[in-house]
Order: C-alpha cells, then structure tokens, then sequence
C-alpha cells in the first residue's frame, strides 16, 4: 500500500441500527486489508434517546457494542489497533441523553452528527423539491452551528449529508456553494474548539460521487486554521471497511494536509500521510 498508517474512523457494526455484521467481522476485514487502526462507532440518535417508534433501545446498543469491541481489540490485537467509538447524532436536541451515553464507557472517539432536523425524519427519508431543499438546507447550517459548538465530540462527521441523498435529484440546483458564508462559521468553530472536519469516503460508493465535505470544503477548513482530519467509510457491512480510504488521503494531501488523526482516550494522534 501507498500509505503506511491506512485508518478507518467510522465504522458500523451490527449494533447499530443500520448495521449488517459483528464487530468481529469488521474488524477482521480491516485486518485483513493491512489496516493500522479501524474504530467502531456504533449509533445513538440522542433525539430518540428516551423514546422512538421504532423501539430502539439505545442504551442496551451501545453497551453492546462496547463490549463486542472490547472482545474484537482482545482478539487482533497483533494485527490491527482497534478503538472504542461512538457515533452521536444530534446531541444538541438532548443533551441530558447526550451527557448519559458519553457516561457509559471511556470512550477512544466520539462523532458528532447531524442526519435530522428538529421534528424532521432522518435527510434519508425526505422528499426533495427545488422549494423545500434550500430552506432544509439552510437549517441545516443552522442546526449544524448549535453542533459544532458542542465540546462533547471529537470529528464533526459527513458535513454536507444532505448533499447525499439531494444530489439524486437532477431537477434541484441548490448546492452548497450558496450557503457559503455559513458554512465558513461552521469550519471557523471547529478550528477555534480544536475539533476535527471527517472526511467521509461513502459519497464515493454512492450516487453523489465524491467526499462528505468534498474537497473544497477540506481546503477551506484548512484556511481557516483547521488542524484535525479524520477520515472514515462510514461502512455498514464488512465489505465496505476501508472503502475510499486511500482516494480520501490523496485528497487530503492536495489540500495541503501532511497529517491525519485518529483519537485514542479522547485525545488527538496525528499520523503522517506518506
């Protein structure tokens, strides 16, 4: 491999929602690429902490997944650096929910998301229309404000979600290059609150094409004084462990970045590119 230090920061495992296999087989994926580390970041959607329609027992999840992760860091230890994560949505829309999950373990990294606006379903569940879709974004950059000048997480994850699934619409022309400004005070907050941006590699194997923030978005962080990457695949299934990693390192390394970082016992671990 080109790169020596190949980490994967965002992963699901079977305990999540979302997520398709065992944290075994995630990381005996990551293992078997030659990875350095891969973290698992299992979901909590700090909204539906207290209560959902889906009968979600966030709290039993997550405490799964910290022991299945404490079992896969036992089992490859030799062969792969395995962190303890979480993937914490919304934890501006509760707080108390976000301080109670952050309190069950000693966590190695912490993802900060955003995937619902308030009293909004999940960007993946919206219907988008050239109306609808500028103002969802604009509060969107609203919401993601109130986030990222939170002090409980780590990376700041798939800024630009919505783009994901918006960008299947031909007819919409709304992008982000029109909330510009906004999207300066987010990348300022998290520079200033010595946060990280994630690169996110998904956009790559999906409909959108590109890195959740592209490219673009990467240089301005670093513009603005941004210090911190991660990168991650966002993978929900084995098979996507360490997808785009390499392509979101090349990006990194155009826009001027000569280090990434992985979180180990909350603090940063900057790791060279090349």
């Amino acid at each position: 491999m080109k790169y020596k230090f190949i980490s994967d920061s965002h992963i699901h495992s079977e305990n999540s929602f979302d997520g398709n296999d065992s944290a075994i087989m995630m990381c005996e994926r990551a293992a078997g690429l030659g990875l350095y580390s891969v973290t698992i970041t299992d979901h909590c959607e700090c909204n539906e902490y207290y209560g959902n329609e889906e009968n979600i027992d966030y709290r039993k999840a997550i405490e799964n997944s910290i022991k299945d992760t404490s079992k896969a860091r036992a089992m490859y230890m030799d062969r792969v650096n395995v962190y303890t994560g979480i993937e914490l949505g919304q934890p501006y829309q509760n707080i108390k929910a976000a301080e109670e999950v952050l309190s069950l373990a000693d966590y190695d990294f912490v993802l900060g998301s955003l995937h619902n606006l308030r009293d909004e379903r999940d960007f993946y569940f919206l219907e988008y229309t050239p109306q609808n879709a500028p103002i969802l974004l604009d509060r969107y950059f609203s919401e993601l404000k109130e986030l990222a000048a939170m002090n409980c997480f780590d990376s700041l994850a798939h800024l630009t979600y919505p783009m994901r699934y918006i960008s299947a619409y031909p007819d919409i022309t709304a992008n982000i290059n029109y909330f510009k400004n906004e999207l300066d005070d987010v990348l300022s907050i998290l520079a200033e609150n010595d946060k990280a941006l994630e690169v996110n590699t998904s956009g790559l194997r999906q409909k959108i094409g590109k890195t959740l923030p592209d490219e673009d978005v990467i240089k301005r962080f670093k513009e603005l004084g941004g210090k911190y990457v991660t990168i991650g695949s966002d993978a929900h299934r084995w098979g996507d462990v360490g997808s785009g990693i390499e392509e979101g390192l090349q990006i990194l390394l155009k826009c001027g970045f000569t280090h990434f970082t992985v979180y180990e016992k909350r603090e940063p671990k900057l790791l060279p590119i090349l």
